[in-house]
Parts: structure tokens; C-alpha cells; sequence
């Protein structure tokens, strides 16, 4: 007999079946993806925020916005995803598929990537 991963009690039904019920399944799965310590919750907390602003301020897909207005919604420019660096030389910091461009006098030019 096979025996539920979460909680040991026996399954019944398919052979390739793990867990007993949908409440075990989503539990065990839960710990097991969830974030370790503290340092790695905090640091996805200030992506997903980071994210979340880009999203808010960049509906169209590409526009402009200012580093006041990016400050004072509590974006963190420390945290971000990746680099994009072009050809053309310019350097876009990501955020998954948001992104930003740094251009003069604090302006910042936001795109989406087409995933």
C-alpha cells in the first residue's frame, strides 16, 4: 500500500497517486516551495513590488516616467532580475519582461518584453 506524502494515511485510487487528498497535496507543496529564510522572502517581496510599479506605470507597453514618481510608489532600484545591455550601448534593467531605461534629467523610458 502506498501512503500519502503529507500525512502518511493511506491512498486509494490510481497507482501513480501521491497524496490523499487536495488539501495534503497543496500543504506538501506549499512547504516545499516555499521561500527558506527570511533574506531570500525579502528579496522576492522587492521584486514582485518592483514589478508590480512597472506594471502599474507601463499599461501601453512602452512609456515614460520619472524617478519621483518610481520613489515615491516604493520602487527599490537595487532589486531587479536582469540586464539587457544593446548594441546602440544603452543599458535596460528588467524585472522579468518589465523593464527601464535610464534616459537624462531622471527620466526613465519603461518597456515590455513580447514573451
Amino acid at each position: 500500500m502506498k501512503s500519502c506524502l503529507e500525512c502518511g494515511e493511506k491512498i486509494v485510487g490510481r497507482e501513480d497517486k501521491k497524496f490523499c487528498s487536495d488539501g495534503c497535496r497543496n500543504a506538501y507543496n506549499n512547504k516545499i516551495n516555499k521561500d527558506s529564510t527570511n533574506f531570500m522572502r525579502n528579496i522576492n517581496n522587492k521584486l514582485r513590488k518592483n514589478y508590480r510599479i512597472l506594471s502599474e506605470l507601463n499599461v501601453e507597453g512602452k512609456s515614460k516616467t520619472t524617478r519621483a514618481k518610481l520613489l515615491s510608489k516604493g520602487f527599490d532600484f537595487e532589486f531587479f532580475t536582469n540586464i539587457l545591455n544593446t548594441k546602440s550601448g544603452n543599458t535596460y534593467y528588467f524585472l522579468y519582461d518589465q523593464g527601464y531605461l535610464p534616459l537624462e534629467n531622471d527620466i526613465f523610458m519603461l518597456v515590455k518584453k513580447d514573451i
